[in-house]
C-alpha cells in the first residue's frame, strides 16, 4: 500500500525536452528504456487529492530490473505467467514491467471493489487462474488471504504479497530480449467470469495500438493524464497505464475506490494540471459527477475545466443525457462540450478501435426506434400521422484507427451497405493473437484477420455507431428490442439511475418469451412498491409497446463485471436459478 510521503514532493513535470516518440518500439520493454531516459513519470495521490508519491520513469525502470532480476532468481522463466492483483501504485507498475523484462507474462487480475463480497470474489480470481495457469501469483498483502485461497485451485502455482516477495534476492542476471511478435501480457475482458477469456497482446499489436492511441488524440508535449480507472480493464491498463510509458506522458492517478468515495477529486487534479489536460471515463463516471454537484455548489469557484483537451468516452454505452448533464454542471468551470471525445474499443483489439477526431465533441444521429428494432435500419424518424414519432440517439464513435478497418457483416456473414445494422467485424495489427489456451473460442471470433466483436452497430461514411451486445438483444415476436431502451426508460422516473435495472428475456409459464425487468428498489413500503411496479410497467409498455415481468430487488444486487458495468447476462442467470431472490409481491 502507499505511504504519505514525509517531504514536500514535487509532481513529475508536464514538459520534457525528451523527443516525444509515439510508441515506434519493438516491444514494451524498449518503451519504458527510452521514457527513463527523459524526467516524467507517474504521480498517486489519495482521495482527498494529496499528493502521496511522484515516481519518474527512471525510477520505475530500475525498480523493475530489480523485480526482473528476482523473478529470475526465483525460477520465473520465458513465457511464464505472473498474475499480479492491480491495486493502482507503484508496486504494481514496477513489478508489471518486471515481469515483462523478465520475459515472462503479466496478467492483471481485479480488485475485490466490483464484486458482491468475499466468495464472489474468490471465485472470479480461481477462475481466471485455472485460465491462465500462472507459476506466481502476486497480491497486496491486504488481499494475499483471499487470493492465496483462490489459488488453492492450482497445485503448482505459489501465491506471496508483494512486499514479502520484494525482499527475496535479486542477484545480476542476464535478461532475455523479447521480440516483436512474443506476447506481451495476458488481459481478461471485462466480461471474463465463469469461462474467462485470456486476450494475448503481443508487443507489436500493444505498441501499434498505442501509437493509434496517441496519434488519433494528436498528443501534444503540454498534454498531461489525469486517471481513476483500474489497471485490470483494458481502458486503466492500456489507455491510462501503458500508453504514457509508450507515448512519455506524465500522469495523475487517483485510486478507482478512492474516485468512488470521492468523485470530484478527479476533478480537482484535472484543475490543477499546467497544460492540457487528458482524462477518460466511462459514461456513469460523468454520472456521478454530475450527480454530486447540486444546484447550490458553485462548479466555478471548485473548479478550473478550461485547460481539458480531451475527455474520453469509452467502455459502455455512451449516453448523450448524462454527457449533456455534465456539460450543464460543469460548464461554469469552463469545461467545453466539445472536449468530449467518444469512442469505441475492447480487449481483442488491444484497446482503440475508433475514435472520433479532438474538437468535434459528441456527435448524435437520431434514427427512427421502430426501424432499429423492427428491420434493422438506421434512418431518420418520420413522422407518422397514426402514431407519433419516436426516436433514439446514436452515438458517434468515430472512423477505424490507423491501419484497421470496420465491417458490418449479416448473420450470414455477408458485407451490409450504410446504415443496415449488423454484427461489427475488425481488422487491422492490434487484433489480437487468440485467447490463451482456448483454440475453440478463438476460431468463434476470428477468423483470417478478422474479429467478430460480438458488438451490434452501422456504419455511416466510415463512422461506426454501436446499438449494443448481439448476445443482450431481446428478441420478441421476431422483433428486436434493446435492453438499453427499456432501462432507460425507466431511468426517466423518479428515484431510478443508470445501473439500478437490468433488462432481458426470458420463458414464461406459458412457454412464451417476454421481456423481465429486475429493478433495484429502495422502498420498504408495500404500497409505493406496487405503484412502482404498475408504473415501470406503465413505461416501458409507453415505450415499446410491450407487457414486462417487472421483479424488484435490493439495492446492490445486480451484477457487475470487473470494471463495474452492468452484467445482464450474469443477472438472467441469477435471476433464473433463483440466487437473486425479489421482494414478494404481495409484500
Amino acid at each position: 500500500m502507499l505511504q504519505s510521503t514525509t517531504r514536500d514532493e514535487a509532481v513529475t513535470p508536464t514538459r520534457d525536452d525528451l523527443p516525444r516518440r509515439l510508441a515506434d518500439f519493438a516491444t514494451l520493454g524498449d518503451a519504458l528504456d527510452y521514457a527513463a531516459t527523459g524526467i516524467r513519470g507517474f504521480n498517486f495521490f489519495d482521495a482527498r487529492a494529496t499528493l502521496v508519491r511522484s515516481y519518474t520513469f527512471a525510477e520505475l525502470r530500475a525498480d523493475a530490473l530489480v523485480q526482473a532480476r528476482r523473478l529470475i532468481a526465483d525460477g520465473i522463466g520465458v513465457g511464464d505467467r505472473v498474475a499480479l492483483i492491480a491495486e493502482t501504485g507503484p508496486e504494481f507498475a514496477a513489478m508489471f514491467f518486471g515481469v515483462v523484462y523478465a520475459g515472462a507474462w503479466p496478467v492483471p487480475l481485479p480488485l475485490p471493489t466490483s464484486f458482491g463480497g468475499r466468495e464472489g470474489y474468490i471465485e472470479q480470481i480461481r477462475n481466471q487462474l485455472i485460465s491462465c495457469d500462472p507459476a506466481l501469483v502476486l497480491s497486496p498483502p491486504g488481499l494475499q488471504a483471499m487470493v492465496a485461497e483462490a489459488a488453492a485451485a492450482l497445485p503448482h502455482a505459489r501465491s506471496e504479497d508483494w512486499a514479502s516477495y520484494s525482499e527475496k534476492p535479486a542477484p545480476d542476471a542476464a535478461l532475455p530480449q523479447a521480440k516483436t511478435d512474443d506476447i506481451a501480457y495476458l488481459q481478461y475482458s471485462s466480461g471474463s467470469t465463469r469461462f474467462p477469456h485470456g486476450v494475448a497482446v503481443t508487443h507489436a499489436a500493444l505498441l501499434n495500438n498505442l501509437f493509434c492511441h496517441a496519434s488519433s488524440m494528436k498528443a501534444q508535449d503540454d498534454d498531461r493524464l489525469v486517471s481513476w480507472l483500474p489497471w485490470y480493464h483494458d481502458m486503466g491498463l492500456v489507455g491510462c497505464f501503458l500508453s504514457p510509458v509508450a507515448n512519455q506522458m506524465s500522469v495523475d492517478y487517483l485510486a478507482t475506490e478512492d474516485f468512488a468515495r470521492r468523485p470530484l477529486s478527479w476533478l480537482t487534479l484535472i484543475s490543477r494540471v499546467d497544460g492540457h489536460a487528458m482524462s477518460y471515463s466511462p459514461t456513469f463516471g460523468y454520472d456521478i459527477c454530475a450527480r454530486r454537484v447540486s444546484s447550490q455548489t458553485d462548479a466555478a469557484s471548485k473548479f478550473d475545466l478550461s485547460r481539458w483537451r480531451v475527455a474520453g468516452n469509452g467502455a459502455d454505452m455512451i449516453r448523450p443525457d448524462v454527457m449533456q448533464a455534465f456539460v450543464d454542471a460543469f460548464a461554469p468551470a469552463g469545461f467545453s462540450a466539445k472536449a468530449f471525445l467518444p469512442s469505441y474499443g475492447l480487449a481483442e483489439v488491444t484497446l482503440a478501435v475508433s475514435v472520433m477526431p479532438p474538437g468535434e465533441g459528441i456527435v448524435i444521429d437520431l434514427v427512427d426506434e421502430r426501424l432499429l428494432a423492427g428491420e434493422g435500419h438506421a434512418e431518420a424518424p418520420a413522422e407518422d400521422a397514426d402514431r407519433p414519432t419516436r426516436y433514439r440517439a446514436i452515438v458517434n464513435c468515430g472512423k477505424a484507427v490507423p491501419g484497421h478497418t470496420i465491417e458490418i457483416r449479416d448473420e450470414a456473414g455477408e458485407l451490409l451497405p450504410d446504415r443496415n445494422i449488423g454484427r461489427v467485424f475488425v481488422s487491422g495489427p492490434s487484433v489480437m493473437v487468440g485467447y490463451f489456451r482456448d483454440e475453440v473460442s478463438t476460431a468463434a471470433c476470428l477468423k483470417d484477420g478478422w474479429l467478430d466483436t460480438g458488438d451490434m452497430g452501422y456504419l455511416v461514411d466510415g463512422y461506426i455507431h454501436i446499438v449494443g451486445r448481439a448476445k443482450d438483444m431481446i428478441i420478441i415476436n421476431g422483433k428486436n428490442h434493446w435492453p438499453q431502451d427499456i432501462e432507460w426508460a425507466i431511468e426517466q422516473l423518479p428515484g431510478f439511475k443508470a445501473g439500478d435495472i437490468a433488462a432481458f428475456s426470458i420463458t414464461t409459464s406459458s412457454g412464451e418469451e417476454a421481456p423481465a425487468v429486475l429493478v433495484q428498489c429502495r422502498t420498504s413500503d408495500p404500497a409505493e412498491r406496487a405503484n412502482l411496479r404498475e408504473a415501470i410497467k406503465s413505461k416501458v409498455r409507453t415505450i415499446t409497446g410491450m407487457t414486462c415481468v417487472v421483479e424488484l430487488v435490493p439495492p446492490r444486487t445486480l451484477p457487475r463485471t470487473s470494471s463495474g458495468k452492468l452484467s445482464r447476462s450474469k443477472a438472467r442467470t441469477l435471476y433464473l436459478s433463483g440466487e437473486i431472490q425479489p421482494f414478494d409481491v404481495a409484500a
